[in-house]
């Protein structure tokens, strides 16, 4: 169909469009440079100093938990890196548990098992209407009032320790540790690329491979062989009580640990929710097709339902990721070190109000934007090929 040409009057509905768009644009920039212009006028006239530039000063404030190197002397920019690196560690760890446990408590609330059935509605009526906030004061009150002090310390597992200091698990440590993690990544690799081999296969020829059986094997012989071909040089070092508190082994505070019990618990009663809409939006024909093949309500339900499932799910689990992430600024109410709680020691310090709130909406809506992408990544790969 041949387009008509634009023409330059009121007449022409196009030509009216471009004028009204035109009309946006200049108002919604004139709004943009006033709000600009108006705060660097207010800011000159009372002597504050803008700009990034302080960001390569001397912090001076120390911090509880680290994954790089910190020390007192680094700048601000190093600070905002630890508290960036602290905020990713909580949404990865939090995502991955909160998603594993809200598809367990979505399939139990569909369970024929009337005792199961209800504990999982109750789970998720409990979870859903309590304020987050009141989740993470919960959790980091019962894990610092509750636990006894790290002479008392609670030892389920030989070389674990529970106390209100946080929870102390063994370290491994030796230059073999390097090769096994080095062998467990491209095992990774391997079952990735395998499952892809089994799915064209089983597609060109009907026959399937058992997957998870190999992939369970090359996660467990390939880190092993590593080890003994490396000299096997791991050690556990266990922590030991030394004065008032423990040295050795790995830390978890109870600020992180309070933080991840209460997100993980609060969000997997949303991604239950999801989880069972999801399933329930499959047609009961495809139960009974799997039944007619003769196979169980369990292979059913991973084989041909949730495969279905996952395309209905994948929009709302990405919101309920991006929420996930952003919840975790709640993190300074119980005192751990993530951006926000860095970003707001650095504000008090320098006084660089507006430059600590962009940097804290920059870091979030970074961290959002590649959450998007990779769910609308995912979406695409799942989505059905139409002719």
């Amino acid at each position: 169909m041949k387009k008509e040409k634009l023409q330059f009057s009121w007449h022409d509905t196009r030509f009216r469009s471009w004028i009204y768009q035109a009309i946006v644009l200049v108002l919604v920039v004139y709004c943009g440079w006033y709000l600009i212009n108006n705060t660097m006028q207010n800011l000159a006239a009372r002597n504050i100093q803008t700009g990034f530039a302080f960001l390569n000063k001397e912090a001076g404030f120390a911090i509880g938990e680290t994954l790089i190197e910190y020390k007192l002397t680094d700048t601000y920019w190093q600070a905002i890196k630890v508290g960036l690196l602290n905020t990713i560690l909580v949404s990865v760890i939090g995502i991955i548990l909160s998603t594993i446990l809200g598809t367990i408590i979505g399939v139990a609330r569909l369970s024929t098992n009337w005792l199961v059935n209800k504990l999982a509605s109750i789970y998720v009526e409990v979870m859903r209407n309590i304020p987050l906030l009141i989740h993470l004061f919960f959790w980091y009150a019962l894990l610092t009032e509750m636990l006894p002090g790290p002479r008392q310390a609670l030892s389920p597992i030989d070389g674990v320790f529970l106390s209100n200091r946080g929870i102390k698990v063994p370290a491994f440590e030796g230059p073999s540790l390097v090769w096994m993690l080095w062998a467990l990544l491209i095992a990774v690799f391997c079952a990735f690329f395998l499952a892809k081999f089994a799915k064209n296969k089983q597609n060109k020829t009907g026959q399937t491979t058992p997957v998870f059986f190999i992939s369970l094997g090359l996660f467990l012989v390939m880190p092993l062989l590593a080890f003994l071909l490396s000299g096997g040089q791991v050690e556990m070092i266990k922590p030991e009580l030394k004065g008032f508190n423990f040295v050795n082994g790995w830390s978890f505070s109870p600020e992180l640990a309070a933080l991840l019990l209460g997100l993980v618990l609060y969000t997997a009663g949303f991604i239950a929710e999801i989880v069972r809409s999801g399933i329930q939006s499959v047609s009961k024909g495809q139960w009974e097709a799997g039944e007619s093949l003769g196979l169980s309500k369990t292979q059913t339900l991973r084989l041909i339902v949730m495969p279905q499932a996952i395309r209905v799910m994948i929009p709302a689990m990405s919101n309920t990721f991006m929420n996930f992430t952003k919840n975790s600024s709640l993190a300074v109410a119980i005192g751990y070190p993530d951006i926000v709680s860095i970003v707001n020691t650095m504000l008090t310090q320098t006084g660089q109000a507006i430059e600590a709130v962009m940097i804290i909406m920059l870091a979030y809506f970074t961290l959002s934007m590649m959450i998007a992408l990779f769910m609308a990544w995912y979406n695409k790969r799942m989505a059905l090929v139409e002719r």
